[in-house]
């Protein structure tokens, strides 16, 4: 596909004109239409340039129900998202999600404050699809494993670690068992199979680099999935000779606070430690409350507010989010 298109240079001028009398690291400098009108130009800009999206992909469509829903989005302190992040990680987090041809519509991505930066999140389905965009890459799975499960690997003639599908077993029935794993298989066009797999303890540590909070509301297997799939996203790329670097730097850009190897104080506080066997007790508690339409802190199911692993709300839910440095106030 193609979407080459012509430069728009009125629109271009318009944006150059608003950004030479701003300073975009700077909270709060511009507004809403302002912004809108930047990140359009870049958009054309790029497509100008060879920028490649999916042909049922809406870019104006897309740019509306984000800015929209950040419109809606106050931080815990009551200051809108759009005013406590800088423009500049605001036009950044909407190209990333533009590139990687995601929808917040489609609950593919969502939006998250730390201090005045705003960053993009994608969900496993937005993972899945930035994936099967690129060229090489054909199928995507990911599948959690629980207490219970045979998963067995092989290693092929490659030393490539492969899963033995002969040999290993997933039963629903055991869903409700303890979950100890979670492995992801990205198959490319040659017909090869690239698993990754991780265990309890490394997703554990990956959750702990996003500085885990109240993760128990959201504890299980998607978000199992969704980190595993992640590091299978990241290995892949680093390691393929994809030829969309736009594309896959946007895909590893989203991905980069997800690293293992992040260099960011990840220690946990004293009262955010929590084992995995508590963390899983807690999410099986939020599971046997929301059955009873009751969250954990007694309140219905309406006024509970969910958080991702990271500590901070998801904003397709349009919800408060809370930025890092008030997470413990």
């Amino acid at each position: 596909m193609n979407n080459q298109v012509a430069i728009n240079q009125e629109l271009q001028d318009k944006a150059n004109s608003i950004l030479s009398s701003v300073n975009i690291n700077q909270t709060g400098a511009l507004a809403v239409g302002q912004l809108r009108t930047v990140i359009d130009a870049r958009i054309n800009k790029q497509q100008n340039q060879g920028l490649d999206l999916p042909a049922n992909y809406s870019v104006p469509n897309a740019l509306t129900q984000a800015l929209l829903r950040l419109q809606a989005v106050k931080t815990k302190g009551k200051t809108p998202v759009l005013q406590a992040c800088t423009p500049n990680s605001i036009i950044q987090s909407l190209m990333d999600m533009v590139v990687q041809g995601l929808s917040p519509a489609k609950d593919q991505c969502y939006f998250i404050a730390y201090g005045n930066e705003l960053q993009l999140r994608r969900s496993y389905f937005g993972t899945t699809a930035a994936l099967l965009r690129l060229e090489n890459i054909t199928d995507v799975d990911a599948q959690a494993i629980y207490e219970g499960d045979q998963v067995n690997t092989s290693i092929d003639r490659h030393g490539h670690l492969v899963l033995d599908t002969e040999n290993t077993h997933l039963d629903w029935t055991n869903q409700d068992n303890e979950l100890i794993g979670a492995y992801a298989i990205i198959t490319t066009a040659d017909g090869v199979d690239h698993l990754t797999i991780m265990t309890k303890k490394q997703i554990k540590v990956s959750w702990n680099q996003s500085k885990t909070h109240d993760v128990q509301n959201k504890f299980g297997s998607e978000m199992a999935k969704r980190t595993v799939l992640n590091r299978a996203a990241k290995m892949f790329i680093n390691t393929s000779d994809d030829s969309d670097h736009l594309l896959t730097g946007a895909i590893n850009d989203t991905t980069s606070n997800e690293y293992d190897d992040e260099r960011r104080d990840v220690t946990p506080v004293e009262d955010e430690k929590q084992s995995t066997d508590e963390l899983l007790e807690g999410f099986q508690k939020s599971q046997e409350a929301k059955a009873k339409g009751v969250s954990n802190s007694g309140n219905s199911n309406e006024e509970s507010s969910e958080e991702i692993a990271d500590g901070q709300t998801e904003l397709f839910n349009e919800r408060t989010i809370k930025p890092a440095d008030e997470a413990d106030s």
